[in-house]
């Protein structure tokens, strides 16, 4: 088996954790002030990392351009719901649901509160 379980720095840990688990109805599945896991079924989707901790090189400065040739892709079975959630959180809505004729699935597009880029797919 191979599955990715991606790390993004952002500035507060636990507002980040609040918003993704508001926006996929994900869990945490380790909370702090550092560090956070997040999953769903107990499977990690996305673990969240604060900026400046652990000496990671990739992590050390948040003046950089952030999520520059980064896409997160969050594939849900409840799209529809999920946007509501999005918009209810107030988020950064870019594009609305939309049939993406490369994928063959309806999507829509946000940016979370660091600014990633979030594609919603079905």
């Amino acid at each position: 088996m191979i599955r990715s379980e991606p790390i993004i720095a952002v500035k507060n840990i636990p507002e980040s954790s609040e918003f993704y688990q508001n926006l996929l109805g994900c869990d945490s599945g380790h909370g702090g002030e550092t560090f956070e896991i997040l999953t769903n079924e107990n499977v990690v989707i996305l673990c969240l990392h604060k900026w400046g901790e652990h000496e990671h090189p990739t992590m050390s400065n948040p003046e950089k351009e952030i999520g520059n040739g980064l896409i997160l892709f969050f594939r849900v079975d409840n799209l529809d719901q999920v946007f509501k959630n999005a918009k209810k959180l107030n988020a950064n809505i870019e594009r609305e649901i939309h049939y993406n004729e490369n994928s063959l699935k309806n999507q829509f597009i946000l940016r979370d509160l660091d600014n990633y880029y979030l594609m919603i797919s079905e």
